[in-house]
């Protein structure tokens, strides 16, 4: 194995999280770095006393090392092949892979598939990958060469859609081969259009689909809103379960065509289904109606931990908003994508929210993310969404 990459080593007593298998390096505990390596190069981190403990890329930032391997590699294509093919299994084996009916899943979720700063969507034949790692970003082509060959999975496009998670003006979105304008997926037999190019994230919240799944459980014949609505998702599931009325919010003029685009490809036309938008507190002062059911799937509110009581603030607030809005023995659907904020966080920021309104709840679920969006064991910062399905009285 080689032993002439550029070689950090940390301080004394800082080697604890890496001998606990955790995946990031942070800048406070590096001692020296040696061999000059570039953004996104492979490093090996070794110990106070000089003892390899992983392999990495650095980059500038807090985390200065993002780890691929607990032994030593040149990082060639049949390693990342192996992690890739590892990912594909696990989506194999969880139904995601020839699934006429779901042909939308996450291939590769980051420290979740041991590819930490990757994120890899598959949308029936196009794949979008979106780097947040300079290191995974260099080898965007290769990955993309990988994904392209892989045996059981048709894949006829990939794209790279990391120009605005890495902030860089050297990287723009473009496909690595093929070409796709929109393409249209299948999630539990019902149909979407993906605009993978201007939507947000990758195009959509796949990270939703159970939790769309379950509002279908308690929808018909009611009303529902679907707030920080996108391109419909919820809306859709909430009209092909029988809700009588389903209102779908979202600021963007963009994400609210398409929405109506996606309630009429599944053939959801007419008053029944309403569409607003304006921003979700705007929607919420100006609107006299009561609502049966809510979803609220907010963006994240805090991306880094000095945001996290501004976004507690937020939380607090669009839910308090939301419930004051709910018939008696409604439901809130309420979510939350940011990292930094805990479930306990969030679950705080509901109750007081609650307790502001005067309405005594009750909890039916606690939400986190699906089986193709994994958590590494060894690290939790990797469960990042969290929701609770409340009924107030």
């Amino acid at each position: 194995m080689p032993n002439d990459l550029p070689k950090v080593t940390l301080k004394s007593g800082r080697e604890r999280a890496l001998r606990r298998y955790h995946l990031w390096v942070f800048s406070g505990a590096i001692q020296a770095i040696s061999g000059k390596p570039d953004e996104g190069d492979l490093v090996e981190v070794f110990s106070a006393s000089g003892e390899y403990l992983a392999t990495g890329h650095i980059q500038s930032g807090s985390i200065m090392v993002r780890i691929v391997s607990f032994e030593r590699t040149d990082g060639g294509e049949d390693f990342w092949r192996r992690k890739i093919e590892q990912a594909l299994a696990v989506r194999k084996t969880i139904g995601f892979v020839d699934n006429p009916k779901t042909n939308i899943f996450r291939l590769i979720h980051g420290e979740g598939d041991g590819m930490p700063g990757l994120i890899v969507d598959y949308y029936n034949g196009v794949v979008v990958l979106q780097a947040h790692d300079t290191g995974m970003w260099r080898r965007r082509q290769l990955f993309a060469d990988i994904l392209g060959s892989l045996s059981g999975l048709k894949v006829h496009a990939v794209y790279d859609k990391s120009e605005n998670t890495l902030n860089s003006a050297s990287q723009q979105d473009g496909f690595l081969f093929g070409n796709a304008q929109t393409v249209e997926v299948a999630e539990h037999g019902h149909r979407f259009i993906i605009d993978f190019r201007e939507g947000q994230k990758t195009g959509f919240f796949i990270d939703q689909r159970e939790n769309r799944w379950l509002l279908g459980n308690y929808v018909q014949g009611k009303k529902v809103a679907n707030v920080f609505g996108y391109t419909g998702g919820f809306s859709v599931y909430a009209a092909a379960a029988g809700a009588s009325q389903a209102a779908t919010v979202d600021a963007s003029a963009k994400a609210i065509e398409l929405a109506r685009q996606n309630m009429s490809l599944n053939g959801f036309d007419g008053e029944a289904h309403q569409y607003f938008t304006m921003d979700a507190f705007a929607f919420f002062q100006q609107q006299q109606q009561m609502y049966d059911v809510i979803v609220l799937d907010p963006p994240a509110f805090a991306k880094h931990r000095d945001a996290l009581p501004k976004a507690l603030k937020a939380y607090r607030r669009i839910n308090e908003a939301a419930i004051a809005a709910i018939e008696p023995g409604g439901l809130l659907f309420t979510f939350s994508c940011s990292q930094v904020v805990t479930p306990e966080d969030f679950r705080t920021a509901v109750f007081m929210a609650a307790l502001a309104n005067g309405r005594s709840c009750r909890i039916l679920h606690r939400i986190t993310q699906p089986p193709d969006h994994p958590i590494n064991m060894y690290h939790p910062e990797g469960e990042y969404l969290k929701g609770l399905v409340l009924q107030f009285a």
